[in-house]
């Protein structure tokens, strides 16, 4: 018997748009409070979403290339390239910006640009930031 290769989590969850931002509210559980706060930085969440959304409809065929699926999403091919990159960070980085525990620093202008491939390399890359607590 083979090992899964991936897990799907699935948390019960509504969005509630207000003006100006949206609240996730989840259910009550335990009496676990309702409302958690979180630093992480919303443009930083969109962009690793999309840029594994996209990674995905890549792997599973639905383009074949990313000129293809940036006509198909009108968007820039660079940007589009650019964004998928997000995909090669280390996943500690990926942790760490998630929680909003990511550094002052790493901003996605930053992230944009041209990344060292390794993760230690990425970590060197982002260390000068200090990740917050």
């Amino acid at each position: 018997m083979t090992a899964p290769t991936h897990i799907t989590v699935r948390v019960p969850l509504r969005i509630r748009r207000r003006p100006g931002r949206k609240t996730i509210v989840t259910p009550v559980v335990n009496g676990l409070p309702t409302h958690t706060t979180t630093r992480a930085d919303p443009t930083l969440l969109k962009a690793l979403a999309r840029a594994f959304w996209y990674q995905r409809m890549l792997d599973t065929g639905k383009y074949t290339t990313i000129a293809e699926m940036a006509a198909a999403e009108k968007l820039d091919r660079g940007y589009l390239g650019r964004l998928l990159q997000l995909t090669l960070l280390a996943p500690d980085i990926v942790e760490a910006i998630v929680e909003g525990r990511q550094a002052d620093g790493v901003t996605l202008p930053r992230l944009m640009e041209p990344l060292p491939t390794e993760w230690a390399q990425q970590r060197q890359w982002i260390a000068p930031c200090e990740c917050r607590p």
